[in-house]
């Protein structure tokens, strides 16, 4: 049976994080395997506890999930997780799809400054597609010494770090009715540049909700797994992710 393993973290509300990565996978009717990263309680307005799981125990757990046919990381916590999981890569060879969780929706710190940049050093080069949201994109432009530059110019540093597509989310931009998702590839004649983006569009819905950036990269990763290819992956895991929205307004309304 076609498997996806998440590594991320355990938020208790079931909102975020390695529940709703499992959630997301089961419509595709996919298995799931798990390795929790780090214990967490948290709300949409705060924090309250945050327990990391120490690297070694990340590591077994993913030697213990065995083969799989394609990866999804969430959150990372600390550095020794981050090279616990650079490990792990190395002996994988399937898509992994990366949602750079660096920050809570309260805004608390979930990687660590030294995770951060093992993160960008070792697992970037390792990645097949980065779903950061605008604010994760402007902390890993940080990260690689570009604050303040155009979206495509951080867009080119990942994808020089051997990134090989990069999902520049656009929940966060100021446009009001309307949500603009932008898939960079490879250029086919000369993979060392990119083309033009993929646009994405869509209806920003009138609910705020947490854990969509987890729902859609592991919906992308499940769409993977089952043989799509990343366009047609992004599309899937957008239309997962907007069912999700419509399901909660109609729950709401009710």
């Amino acid at each position: 049976m076609t498997t996806v393993l998440f590594v991320g973290g355990l938020d208790s509300s079931g909102w975020a994080g390695l529940l709703r990565d499992c959630a997301a996978a089961a419509e595709f009717g996919v298995r799931t395997k798990v390795a929790a990263t780090a214990v967490t309680a948290q709300t949409d307005g705060a924090l309250s506890a945050h327990y990391p799981v120490p690297g070694p125990v990340v590591a077994r757990q993913i030697e213990a999930a065995g083969a799989v046919d394609a990866v999804k990381v969430g959150m990372l916590s600390t550095a020794g997780v981050v090279s616990a999981l650079d490990g792990a890569l190395s002996r994988y060879a399937g898509p992994v799809v990366l949602d750079p969780v660096l920050a809570a929706s309260s805004g608390a710190a979930l990687l660590t400054l030294g995770g951060l940049a093992l993160l960008v050093e070792r697992v970037l080069p390792r990645v097949t597609l980065l779903t950061p949201n605008l604010p994760e994109l402007a902390v890993l432009a940080s990260a690689l010494g570009l604050s303040g530059a155009a979206e495509a110019e951080i867009v080119a540093a990942i994808m020089a770090r051997g990134t090989a597509a990069v999902l520049v989310k656009g929940g966060h931009d100021s446009t009001p009715a309307r949500c603009e998702d932008r898939l960079y590839l490879r250029a086919a004649a000369d993979p060392l540049r990119f083309d033009d983006p993929l646009r994405f569009d869509g209806p920003r819905h009138p609910i705020s909700l947490r854990g969509t950036g987890c729902h859609l990269a592991s919906a992308i990763a499940a769409a993977l797994a089952l043989g799509a290819d990343l366009p047609e992956a992004v599309r899937q895991g957008r239309a997962s992710l907007d069912q999700r929205f419509r399901t909660e307004m109609a729950s709401r309304a009710a």
